[in-house]
């Protein structure tokens, strides 16, 4: 595995960017670079409108629209998607996703505040174009969650679990994706993808929480069709990808715990075999789902508390 602090492009990308932004113009600043870095042939940016009851939004939007749109000093063809009312994160992001794919066949995907490495873009391209007829693969990822834990000699391995903190993926999967969850009462792919009763039952109860729109969100229903399909993510073999929008103002990070430190990847060596590591996955699903959902279970409490005096 070859690792570096810096990192010099072997081409440059030919990867389409899809840059999903909203109101926060430090963190916008901060991803905007590492894309301009990049230089993208095409960049799509998409963002969601002010919410009416929040007093100030509608500039913050504008200015890391503005901004953006000022910044961009490379030869590019530019995409954009500016909305005039709040859709809120799940219809937001999955439609921005949506349009994005309806006019690329693959792509990478940012936020506004997943911040990655310069390696990162040409670690996404190299392995769209590799596993794009190769339909076990649904999901490219750039975040590791393995706390330094190689997993074997190769760059990145195989895994169930689909992390959205920098991604990429093709249209031909994202076409059957549903942020309705309508196919939800089938999720006998738990019992094919997890042969652990607690895994399953989690994942059971995340589902049923969604679709009773209980969470506004549209990174689950992703999870939900790539299993559904029999899908499977690659996970870098190390981090890639860092969030930095944790903090009292996120959505839905707010443990600055998790912050992870990214390096840079050259790929060398790939996996022989297309299997999933299942050692890698049983330590993700207890060092990050199972302990968020023990962290989220104790703030809610904690919030019912100090409501109720």
């Amino acid at each position: 595995m070859s690792t570096n602090s810096t990192f010099a492009p072997p081409h440059p990308l030919n990867t389409a960017v899809l840059f999903m932004v909203f109101n926060r113009l430090d963190t916008t600043k901060q991803v905007f670079e590492a894309i301009r870095k990049a230089k993208p042939p095409k960049l799509y940016i998409a963002a969601d409108g002010a919410r009416n009851n929040k007093e100030g939004e509608s500039e913050k939007v504008n200015a890391v629209r503005d901004f953006i749109l000022k910044n961009i000093d490379w030869q590019c063809e530019i995409k954009t998607l500016f909305r005039e009312k709040n859709l809120g994160c799940k219809y937001a992001v999955s439609s921005a996703i949506t349009w994005f794919f309806e006019q690329e066949e693959m792509g990478i995907i940012l936020e506004d505040d997943c911040l990655p490495s310069q390696s990162f873009f040409w670690f996404c391209e190299e392995l769209l174009e590799l596993y794009k007829d190769d339909m076990r693969v649904w999901h490219i990822g750039g975040t590791n969650f393995q706390n330094g834990i190689g997993r074997g000699e190769e760059d990145y391995y195989f895994s169930k679990y689909i992390h959205v903190w920098g991604w990429a993926s093709w249209a031909n999967r994202w076409k059957l994706y549903d942020v309705k969850l309508n196919s939800f009462k089938n999720t006998n792919f738990l019992n094919r993808a997890f042969n652990n009763s607690i895994v399953q039952q989690y994942w059971q109860d995340l589902f049923q929480t969604v679709k009773n729109d209980k969470i506004d969100t549209w990174d689950y229903q992703w999870v939900f069709t790539v299993w559904a399909n029999n899908g499977s993510a690659i996970i870098p073999n190390i981090n890639l990808v860092s969030n930095i929008g944790f903090g009292l103002d996120a959505t839905h990070t707010t443990d600055k715990s998790q912050v992870l430190k990214t390096k840079e990847l050259t790929i060398r060596k790939h996996p022989s075999e297309k299997i999933v590591n299942s050692d890698a996955d049983d330590y993700t699903f207890e060092h990050h789902y199972k302990t968020k959902s023990i962290l989220a279970k104790t703030l809610n409490k904690l919030k019912r508390y100090f409501n109720a005096m």
